[in-house]
This record gives structure tokens, sequence and C-alpha cells, in this order.
């Protein structure tokens, strides 16, 4: 990566809304104590083919958000918009719409011009399929609420968060499958690096919902149809270093490089994911005894079998350390590697990891997406 000094892209914050918890701390006790987020499903509540998921616990959005520009508002939105008020404003901070006062103070150097790349799978799916039911059963097509239209575009949660905390830089999401939230990060940093964007806020959402959940059940494959699914919302800053230091924040990790490739279908997951390490590896000079950690994917079925069995044949036996945040809240889907990406920034920042070294981060999605990012924990 050639960058002039001081213009080195560091993560400098970051929160996460997880069935751990509705804050970053709790994320961190969760991973560090090894604590399952799973729980039973209330049939009143959730119409779904599984007994169990994981869930945000107490996650209500009139709640948590207030009644104000929340009555059409979905739960991916609200999980999204939850997770950018806690970095934006502190885990306690609150915020409301529109550019209302809160009780936080904002995050120093984040301003109206800072950007915004939101990872996400197709939106919300529980919002596109309630309103095309509503158009198909109601006496005439047109009777359905015209306010819940904005929840069945993709860029909605994106869309709602800059509104809801005036954030008026670049706007994008990003839909990649598992690797959505490398793909996010990919695309904050050539905002960066094309002088869209000085700080840019980054991550992934995923929500639960029995039309998700009914989705997975039709699409999975009988050996992976047990996987639990899980939702939540991880964010993160970037920034130039020199920008963090002037803010009083301290670098947690360096983006040191990504990777990605195309592996169409199971069986050419581990020999394209293999190349794409690699090739990450030689191109930002660490040699695989520099990496003190791994932050995979654990993908349900053969994707996530082909996956541990590209790392170890890269690492020839040597496998460093792995930290699996989807063994604890389960399949995140578009969230998943903002949460790996999460779990790493959770140890970088309580110094559980040794400044200097790498993590490295991977993914594999049933639908051919494969990436792969380089963590220098700072």
């Amino acid at each position: 990566m050639n960058t002039a000094a001081g213009a080195v892209p560091v993560i400098s914050a970051w929160t996460a809304v997880s069935p751990l918890g509705l804050s970053g701390a709790d994320f961190t006790t969760g991973l560090r104590s090894g604590r399952k987020a799973g729980t039973a499903l209330d049939p009143e509540e959730w119409s779904a083919p599984f007994r169990e998921a994981c869930l945000v616990p107490g996650f209500r959005i009139r709640e948590i958000l207030g009644r104000k520009g929340t009555r059409s508002m979905d739960r991916a939105t609200g999980l999204a918009v939850t997770a950018l008020r806690a970095l934006l404003y502190g885990e306690g901070g609150e915020h409301t719409a529109e550019g209302g006062s809160g009780a936080g103070e904002r995050l120093p150097g984040v301003d109206e011009h800072t950007g915004l790349a939101l990872g996400t799978s197709t939106g919300s799916a529980q919002s596109i399929m309630d309103f095309t039911r509503d158009s198909l059963v109601s006496e005439r097509p047109f009777f359905v609420d015209p306010a819940r239209f904005p929840n069945t575009v993709m860029n909605c949660a994106a869309g709602q968060s800059a509104i809801w905390h005036g954030l008026k830089g670049p706007n994008t999401t990003i839909a990649g499958g598992r690797a959505t939230g490398l793909l996010a990060l990919q695309y904050a940093l050539r905002l960066q690096r094309a002088g869209r964007a000085g700080p840019v806020l980054c991550g992934a959402v995923e929500e639960f919902s029995s039309a998700r959940a009914w989705l997975e059940w039709h699409t999975r494959a009988d050996e992976d149809a047990t996987a639990v699914l899980g939702e939540g919302a991880a964010v993160w800053l970037l920034e130039p270093e020199a920008t963090a230091t002037g803010h009083g924040r301290r670098a947690l990790a360096e983006i040191t490089g990504l990777e990605f490739g195309c592996a169409p279908g199971a069986d050419a997951v581990r020999t394209v994911l293999a190349d794409v390490v690699r090739r990450l590896l030689d191109r930002t000079g660490v040699a695989p005894g520099e990496v003190r950690l791994l932050a995979d994917s654990r993908a349900p079925g053969a994707e996530g079998e082909a996956e541990r069995a590209a790392l170890a044949e890269v690492f020839d036996g040597g496998t460093p350390p792995v930290i699996s945040a989807a063994d604890l809240i389960g399949d995140t889907c578009a969230a998943s590697a903002a949460f790996q990406i999460a779990a790493v920034l959770a140890l970088a920042e309580r110094k559980d990891l040794a400044p200097g070294g790498h993590a490295l981060v991977t993914s594999a999605d049933r639908d051919g997406v494969v990436g792969a990012a380089l963590l220098r924990i700072r």
C-alpha cells in the first residue's frame, strides 16, 4: 500500500449491536467468555422453520430509538441506526432523527462530510415480502402503506442512517454475501484514496426475520440446514492515522491489504481462497509466520469446510489461533465479515493481541465471492 506518512488508513473506533448485547463492550465480554447467544424462538412472534436463533436481546426499535421517525422503520434499518448512534455518541449516548440533539457528545472529527459505506444482503427481506404481499391481497394493488415503500429498497438502512445522524458525505450500500463487510471496507478505502472522503463510517448489518428464515430454509443444502441464524450490525471508523491522532484517538488496526476472488461452486473455494490469501501475503510482504490470528467466516456447509482446508494449506499445518464470532452469535450472513473484523478490534482494543502482528480475516460465500483482509495490530 503506497500511502504518504500520516495517510495510513486505520480503524480507530468501533462498536457492535449483536446477540451478545447492545454495545461493543457486551460483544467484547461475550467474545472473551465464549458465551453462546442462541435462544428459543417464540412461535407467537416468529413464523419460522427454525426453533432457535441468535437475536439481539431486547431489541425493540421504538424503545431504543424513540417514537419519532420509527413508525415504519424495519429491523435492519433500526439495527444500523442504533449501531451508528453508539459509535458516534458513545454507548450511552442518545440522538434523535433528523439532527435532533441528544445526551451524547459526537465523536470528534466526524462531521456532516463523513462518508458511510454500509453492507447488507438484500436490505430487509421481510419488508420486501410484506409490501409485495399487501399489493396482492389488498382490495386494490395500490392499497399499500406508502411509508413502507422505502424499506423495500436495498439502500434504506444506509440512507436512513445518514438522515438520522446528519451524514451528507458519500453514502453507499454494498451487497456481496458473506464477504460484504470486506467489500464495504475496500470501498471505503477507495473513497479515501480518490479524495472523495476523509473519515468513513463502515460496516454491515443483517436482520433476523421470518422471511429471511424461510428463504434460508429453502436455499440451504441439507448439511448446513441446522446452522443457527443470527443478526446484528458491526460498524467502525476508518480514517487516516494523522486524523485519528489529531482527535486523540488511538489506532487499533492498520489496513494492510485486501484481496478477492471468485469461486464458482464449493469445490473451487479451497483452491481460489488459498490463492487469494497467498496473493495477499505476497503483495503486502507479510510472511505466514507474521499472522498471529485468524478470523474465518465459519460459513455453514461445504464452503466453510473448504475455507478451513484452504487456510490449513496456506499455513502448512502451522495455522495461527482462530477466533470465531459466528460460533457465538450465529450465521449473520451479510454482516459476518464485519463481525469478524469487530472480533479482531475487540481483542486489539483490550491489548489481547501483541502490537505489530497481523490478523487475517477470510470469507467464503456459496454464491462464489471469497475474500481476505490483513489487519496489522497497533
